[in-house]
């Protein structure tokens, strides 16, 4: 989208739906870096970013582009910056571009929680709206095998943190991350997990091995059972059945999903959980991916 006067630190990541926003990494890398799952930035050894270089960089794009909208702080987890560092950002990034009105940012939760309430008020008013969030799983014991660095209570304190203080959040949970073994467990405790955040967006993505299985078996501390795509599309009905959310926008529209799912949870239950039953109840279908994209 832009022709932009400095150059990426690659590789560089963000969500599907920051297609069009503009990117500025504040940071390098992953400041955990240790999921077994993840291999986003196995090449990059974690560096925040002087300030100076950042700020240089939003001025000079402003020269070119200054009726930007929205923008995404890079890399793995901006949110781990302190409070002054990001307030310092937005305030560069206000000044810059007149008509902004969203920024956001993948962060973790305990970066979140390192954040008092009025710093976290201060940052969302400063124009930090928005924050993304790879919860991967509800499980203690699936997070500890994945070695997220993360349980159900640090996580729900974090994310109910960054509501109270009127920030969005947009939620992942890993389809199959725990394997056949603790398939049900991972969707019992993630939905509950999610019922308590009540995110304004929650999305699944399916584990892949970039490196694949073996590599990441070796990784995974625990028993790994391979799900099925059938495997997959029943924890998934499992993890929908359990959610008791309002007013959720929900997706499973990631490349890596087989069954597509569009919709609002609660509005819109009924009708995914229906279109799940129809797959299960036809499992020889082929195109599974191609027939439901439709979504809702």
């Amino acid at each position: 989208m832009f022709g932009l006067p400095f150059d990426y630190n690659e590789p560089l990541f963000r969500p599907p739906s920051e297609a069009y926003s503009l990117i500025f990494q504040v940071t390098l890398g992953c400041s955990w870096n240790k999921c077994a799952f993840c291999e986003m930035y196995s090449s990059k050894k974690f560096k925040t970013r002087k300030f100076e270089d950042v700020k240089s960089e939003i001025e000079n794009t402003a020269k070119e582009y200054n009726d930007i909208r929205k923008v995404f702080l890079a890399d793995g987890n901006a949110m781990v910056l302190s409070s002054a560092k990001l307030i310092e950002i937005l305030t560069e990034l206000n000044r810059n571009f007149p008509k902004l009105n969203r920024v956001s940012a993948y962060a973790l939760p305990n970066d979140i929680s390192s954040k008092t309430k009025e710093e976290l008020i201060e940052l969302k008013n400063a124009g930090l709206k928005l924050l993304y969030v790879g919860i991967e799983s509800g499980d203690d014991e699936v997070l500890k095998m994945i070695t997220k660095g993360e349980t159900y209570n640090s996580t729900l304190d974090g994310l109910l943190k960054a509501r109270e203080a009127g920030i969005k959040l947009s939620v992942m949970i890993l389809n199959g991350l725990g394997g056949k073994k603790y398939s049900e467990q991972h969707a019992i405790n993630s939905a509950k997990l999610v019922n308590e955040i009540k995110p304004e967006f929650l999305s699944t993505l399916v584990l892949s091995y970039p490196y694949g299985e073996d590599h990441f078996i070796k990784k995974f501390n625990g028993d790994f059972i391979k799900m099925t795509k059938m495997d997959l599309i029943k924890e998934m009905k499992t993890l929908i059945e359990k959610t008791e959310l309002e007013n959720t926008v929900f997706r499973s529209d990631h490349a890596s999903n087989y069954l597509v799912l569009k919709g609002n949870l609660s509005r819109d239950k009924n009708e995914m959980l229906n279109r799940i039953n129809q797959v299960l109840e036809n499992p020889e279908y082929s195109g599974l991916r191609e027939e439901w994209q439709r979504g809702l």
